[in-house]
This record gives structure tokens, C-alpha cells and sequence, in this order.
């Protein structure tokens, strides 16, 4: 099929995957509450800024419009991933026509990647990784497009998807480095040979550069962060622990994209994209040197379902069309069994249900249940982090009407963690609550300097353990109650009034609050 032809025949094709994409993720967008991580992004569209703690600005501009437009829901924070996870698969089709892909391949790189655990469970949530994905996959396929027709618009829209991508996470300079060198090492090296990569690299840079001055103003938090991340997360991650995740992330769809990945590196018909599988062992490879996260490396996985999906279409040329669709049913419909399991497609009692079904007669997949502490559970950890914030937040609001009119103006609030915080912050409002006060993560650039309240609402999310630690600087104190629900990973977390701290309190507020500023 001729160049100029080849988008035309298949857009309206893709537009059917990408319909089914959204469709599934608008079956699970209601079930459930917010997650952890949710709740600290969504705060920052009410601290607009160049930079925060852990990430970059874009996503915090995206709550903004996200509250602007559409409330404050659920339903409401899940419709842009929901959108950017279906214009993912559009990009995926996109890429495997540019690869000279038809319906065959389209159809297998697609479902695959729509069915694939690591993209279901990622896609759905206000999180940046959903965004990150993005980036990595327009990157890919505008260096696609323009190794295909060599007009340099396509360089300049890269430069502005690279540092929009870099405003998003900072992982999209490891991905585009990785691109670069996987083009100076292949033989399309001349692509690079060109005055407009300068001129792209320029507006990748220009569209960066306000949180580089933001962080340098700030002392540079990202690098405390990354070592933070290192110390605490990344440094128990082994590295065939990263080998073994990231074969076993997309399920059955392994054998797609590893197909794909040998196709994109010893294809005849591929040789001019060969770069995209010399990147793939570059990012691979800088990861599980840096003990990175299997989801540090999911934005490249849709190139390799794209030329696989290729690969496939070659193999089954000749075969009629009842070979094809076993072919895409063997590598869809295992990974469709194990939805429930990362995409909340179910109401909570069906979901828990389905749990304990695959917990007791399938412990090949137990791995998903198992959290951190390396023990089994009833839901993922995931799931258990969208529980338990409104019961918390009652509890807040108990404290609240528990003090009198005249106390309530001396009185603060105080959260542990980041997700309490979040929560808080979000059900304020409906409260009528001060805005909660935390040192835990982004919280730290808006927190007031002084803990001074004659009574401070304290989440303790040590169930009373902090709160021994400082009892000696309280007049007195009072439980007011804990999470129960067994489904929250925030199960146990308590609530108390403390009762006119001493300024022992404070002192040890504002010392930790001088130490994180300064990070």
C-alpha cells in the first residue's frame, strides 16, 4: 500500500479499539474511591506552581482543568487518563500502520495492549504514569512518521512532546537519550545529521526550562526525592526481580511484544526503524542497573506490540482467517480472565469474591494480592489504597464538632501521610473543615510555619504510635476513633484531639519543616 494511503484506510479502523478501550475503563471508573496517590494530585490544582516534591507541573495543570470542567468526583478525576489511555491505542494503531501493518497486525497490537495487566491497571487512575505512556508512545511514533517522510515538522513536534513530556515525569529524559543513542548506534544514524534536531532540542529545552529554574529556586528536590525513592523503594528492587516483572507484566501478550522487540532489531522489513529496538535495550538496561520499577518501563512496550503485531501479520500471510483470530483469542483472552485483578470493572463484593476464588485455586496469581510486606491479602494493594478515606474523614469531622465554636478557631489539623492529607484536603468543603497542615511529601511547600493551634485534630497513621512519642508535650489527649474498614490499607489509622501542646510541639514542627524546605 502505497505511503500517502496507508492513514486514511485505517484511522476509522483504530477509532474501534480505542472505543473499546474507553469503554472499559468507563465500566471501572465509578467502582471504588479515590486512590493514595489521586488524592495528592488532585491537591496540587490548588497550589499551581513550576515544580512540587515528586513531580513535575503537568499533571497538576490537568486536575486544574479536570475541576474546572468536569467537578470533583471520581468519575470526574478518571476521565483524562481514560482519554489519554485511548488515544495510547490510537497511537499504537497509528505506529503499526506506519510500520506498513493492516488490519491483522492493527487488530493484534491493539487488544493485546488493551487487555495487557500493566496497561489496564496503569491507564485508569489520575496518576502522571498513564501521561508519561503517552509521551513516550507520541514520541515514538512522530520519529516514526518522520523516518517515514523526512519533513522536519515532525522533529519540531517531538522537541514540544519531549519537554512536555519532561514537564510530566523525568523519566521522558531517559526514554528520549536512550532514542538518541539507539539512533547513533543503528545505521539510521543520519537522522541525526539534520540543523532541525538543534532546532527541536531547542523547544525542548525552552518548554522545560521554568521548572529547571523552579528547582534550582527550590534547592533541587528531585534529586532528594530520587534518593530518597533509591534508599526506601528502589535499592530492595533485584534485578531479576525486574526481569521476571517485566516478562510477566503484559501477561500472555509477551509473545507479542517480543516478537516485536526481535522484528524491530533483525527484520529486513524493519531495518530502518531498528533504533526503537536498540532503545528498548538501552532503557531496559539503564533501569535494572538503577533497580528501577517494572512500570518505569511500560511507555515502550507499545512500539514493540506495534512491530509485533507485524511480525504476527507476516507469519499468518498465507493462513485463512480462522488461524487469525485463534491467534489474537490465545493472546487476548487469558489476560481478559485476570481483569478483575487490575482494573475495578466489579462492585466491591464481586471483586473481593473473585479474589478469593483465584487466591485458594489459582496461587500462580497470588502475586497479585501480595503487597509490600510480602504477605497475601484479600485485594491488591492498589485497591486497598482506595479505601478508607471517607470513614477517616468522618472521623476528622467527629473530632471537629466534638470541640466548641470558640475552641474550633484555635484549632488545626494535622495528617501524617500524604494520602490523609489529600483526603482531607478534598473533603474539606463538604465539612467545612481548615485545611489540613502535613510535612509528608509536596504538602511541605504550603505548610503554615508554626503548629500553633490550642487544639490540633491529629491523624496518626500509626494508630496512637506517633502520638506516644510527643504525649509528654500535651496537656491532654483524646482517641476520637480509628479506620475499620478491612478493605483499606489505611485500616487501623486513628484520629485524636490534642489537647494545648506545649511549644516542645512546635519546636519539633518547625525543625523538621526548616530541614524539608531546604530538600
Amino acid at each position: 500500500m502505497p505511503y500517502k494511503n496507508r492513514r486514511s484506510a485505517y484511522s476509522s479502523f483504530i477509532l474501534i479499539f480505542v472505543l473499546v478501550k474507553i469503554g472499559l475503563n468507563l465500566v471501572a471508573i465509578n467502582h471504588f474511591g479515590f486512590h493514595r496517590d489521586e488524592l495528592l494530585h488532585l491537591v496540587l490544582a490548588d497550589h499551581l506552581d513550576w515544580g512540587y516534591k515528586e513531580v513535575p507541573p503537568f499533571i497538576a495543570v490537568l486536575a486544574k482543568i479536570s475541576s474546572v470542567l468536569f467537578g470533583n468526583s471520581v468519575f470526574a478525576a478518571r476521565l483524562f487518563p481514560t482519554l489519554f489511555g485511548g488515544l495510547i491505542i490510537w497511537l499504537t494503531g497509528e505506529i503499526t500502520a506506519e510500520f506498513g501493518g493492516k488490519m491483522f497486525a492493527i487488530t493484534l497490537a491493539c487488544l493485546a495492549l488493551i487487555c495487557s495487566p500493566a496497561f489496564a491497571a496503569s491507564d485508569y487512575l489520575f496518576q502522571p504514569v498513564v501521561f508519561d505512556q503517552f509521551w513516550w508512545v507520541l514520541a515514538v511514533w512522530l520519529l516514526v512518521k518522520y523516518s517515514n517522510t523526512s519533513a522536519v515538522k515532525y522533529l519540531y513536534f517531538l522537541g514540544l512532546a519531549v519537554g512536555l513530556g519532561m514537564l510530566t515525569k523525568y523519566s521522558m529524559a531517559f526514554f528520549t537519550f536512550a532514542l538518541i543513542f539507539g539512533i547513533l548506534i543503528s545505521k539510521q544514524r543520519k537522522m541525526l545529521y539534520n540543523k532541525h534536531v538543534i532546532g527541536a532540542a531547542a523547544v525542548a529545552i525552552l518548554v522545560f526550562l521554568p521548572n529547571v529554574i523552579w528547582q534550582f529556586s527550590h534547592h533541587l528536590p528531585v534529586f532528594t526525592h530520587m534518593d530518597t525513592l533509591q534508599k526506601e523503594q528502589l535499592d530492595y528492587n533485584k534485578p531479576g526481580d525486574f526481569i521476571k516483572q517485566t516478562l510477566m507484566v503484559n501477561g500472555i501478550a509477551v509473545f507479542i511484544w517480543l516478537t516485536g522487540f526481535v522484528f524491530l532489531l533483525f527484520s529486513v522489513r524493519l531495518h530502518k526503524f531498528q533504533f526503537l529496538g536498540i532503545a528498548f535495550i538501552l532503557i531496559f538496561a539503564f533501569l535494572l542497573v538503577m533497580h528501577g520499577k517494572d512500570y518505569y518501563l511500560f511507555g515502550a512496550f507499545p512500539m514493540l506490540f506495534a512491530a509485533g503485531g507485524l511480525g504476527f501479520e507476516r507469519w499468518l500471510k498465507a493462513s485463512g482467517y480462522t488461524l487469525r483470530t485463534v491467534a489474537v483469542a490465545i493472546f487476548t483472552i487469558p489476560n481478559l480472565l485476570m481483569l478483575p485483578m487490575v482494573l475495578p470493572i466489579f462492585p466491591i463484593n464481586k471483586t473481593l469474591s473473585f479474589f478469593n476464588f483465584t487466591n485458594q485455586n489459582l496461587p500462580a496469581l497470588r502475586f497479585f494480592s501480595t503487597w509490600e510486606d510480602h504477605k497475601v491479602h484479600a485485594l491488591t494493594q492498589d485497591y486497598a489504597d482506595m479505601f478508607g478515606w471517607d470513614e477517616m474523614a468522618a472521623l476528622v469531622n467527629k473530632a471537629w464538632l466534638t470541640l466548641t465554636p470558640e475552641q474550633r478557631k484555635h484549632t488545626q489539623i494535622y495528617a501524617d501521610n500524604y494520602g490523609e492529607a489529600g483526603a482531607l484536603h478534598h473533603f474539606d468543603k463538604q465539612y467545612n473543615l481548615p485545611d489540613v497542615i502535613s510535612l509528608n511529601s509536596s504538602f511541605t511547600l504550603w505548610a503554615p510555619d508554626h503548629l500553633d493551634g490550642q487544639y490540633i485534630i491529629y491523624v496518626d497513621d500509626q494508630g496512637g504510635g506517633n502520638v506516644n512519642s510527643f504525649k509528654q508535650y500535651l496537656e491532654s489527649y483524646q482517641k476520637i476513633g480509628e479506620v475499620v474498614n478491612p478493605q483499606a490499607r489505611e485500616k487501623g489509622t486513628a484520629v485524636f484531639i490534642l489537647v494545648h501542646p506545649g511549644p516542645q510541639l512546635n519546636q519539633r514542627y518547625s525543625s523538621e519543616l526548616a530541614v524539608k524546605r531546604l530538600k
